[in-house]
């Protein structure tokens, strides 16, 4: 270990220290804003939909897909078990009829498709339920928004070290360990329910065919609506769960609402910059017009209104410029370059100033006091 004699010895070896050795660092790296804190935007959430990010829940919609299914089957099981027996029927049938006469491939073919078609057919409604409700339950999570780009292929999908970092990553564990729960408490739910019914099915070989399925249905129907309650359970825990976390996900720096403000409605320094040149534009073409004015009135320091009066063109005067401070000093050397009258009116400017905009009549409640005015300055010129 190396110790220094004294303080001054560290002092002198800091100051012969090449600053060529020292490593700059910038203090707004540590600035507040770096988290995201604030509520996304609506076009951050917009811009979501259309990339297809949305909260949805594969649970949710599993879980009533499996419902939706078991009903439809527990109303629909006798329209089922009634015309697959007639096909059952009729198909053999036919075979009979076959070994009759001549047999060949092509008459086998046609008997075995038909009674494929007809299978489709008698299962067609139940298909229909669980499809419908698909739909519906997707829609309602996510609303309706077609978008094509979570289809579209990316490079950074192909990175096989991002897709180790995922399959061993925190979430995937927790992910395997909920599925092998679900497995244990579905073994469960049809431990319970075929103890239940053990029974029952202990005379399903002394009881009619039909009988025997329409038993076999129920138990299935009932063990299915069951797993599918429990799952629905899990799928409204994990909705809300989603849902919290696509917010989360989707919360904005301090800084990304700023950049996003600037790009969607403008810079406000260049905004500022622009309405200052507008102003500046409006005041050239203000004082262009001043020496048309007919009279100049002040508060007297800080305010000063020019007012231009001609029957032929309007039927009120006519405030052609306005400014405080600056500009009502600048106004009244322009009006005293021109020889216009400065007259000291303190209510009357005040109320010109707040009230009445440049190249706008004066409104009637100022008429008597604007009227005493002009005729105090036409007298001055013997204008009356």
């Amino acid at each position: 270990m190396i110790a220094l004699e004294n303080s001054k010895g560290f002092g002198v070896f800091l100051d012969k220290l090449d600053k060529n050795y020292l490593i700059p660092y910038r203090l707004q790296f540590f600035a507040e804003g770096a988290e995201k804190t604030e509520e996304p935007t609506a076009k951050k959430l917009s811009d979501a939909r259309k990339e297809g990010q949305v909260a949805r829940s594969k649970e949710l919609t599993t879980s009533i897909e499996l419902i939706a299914l078991f009903l439809a089957l527990k109303v629909f099981l006798g329209y089922i078990r009634d015309r697959l027996a007639e096909n059952f029927y009729s198909t053999y049938q036919n075979m009979d009829r076959m070994l009759v006469g001549e047999f060949t491939t092509s008459m086998a073919s046609t008997i075995i498709n038909n009674s494929i078609v007809r299978i489709i057919i008698i299962c067609l409604p139940t298909f229909a339920v669980a499809v419908g409700v698909t739909f519906v339950i997707n829609l309602y999570q996510v609303k309706w928004k077609v978008s094509g780009k979570p289809l579209s292929p990316k490079l950074s999908k192909m990175n096989p070290v991002s897709g180790f970092k995922k399959i061993f990553s925190i979430d995937k564990l927790v992910t395997l360990v909920v599925e092998v729960l679900k497995i244990f408490v579905i073994v469960y739910i049809a431990y319970n329910t075929l103890k239940d019914e053990w029974d029952t099915l202990l005379i399903l070989y002394d009881i009619d065919l039909f009988q025997a399925i329409a038993l076999l249905g129920d138990l299935v129907i009932n063990l299915g609506i069951r797993i599918g309650m429990f799952f629905l359970i899990i799928g409204v825990a994990d909705y809300l769960y989603q849902k919290f976390k696509f917010k989360k996900d989707m919360r904005m720096t301090k800084q990304e609402v700023k950049d996003e403000f600037k790009h969607s409605e403008g810079d406000p320094k260049i905004k500022q910059k622009i309405r200052a040149r507008m102003m500046q534009a409006s005041q050239r073409r203000m004082m262009q017009n001043l020496p048309e004015a007919d009279v100049v009135i002040t508060n007297p320091t800080h305010l000063a209104a020019a007012i231009k009066y001609d029957r032929d063109t309007s039927e009120a005067p006519i405030l052609i410029a306005k400014g405080a401070d600056y500009l009502a000093n600048k106004i009244k050397e322009v009006a005293k370059e021109n020889k216009i009258e400065v007259v000291e009116n303190k209510p009357l400017a005040r109320m010109l100033y707040y009230n009445v905009e440049v190249g706008a009549e004066i409104p009637p409640e100022l008429y008597q006091m604007t009227a005493e005015v002009l005729a105090y300055v036409y007298n001055l010129k013997g204008k009356l």
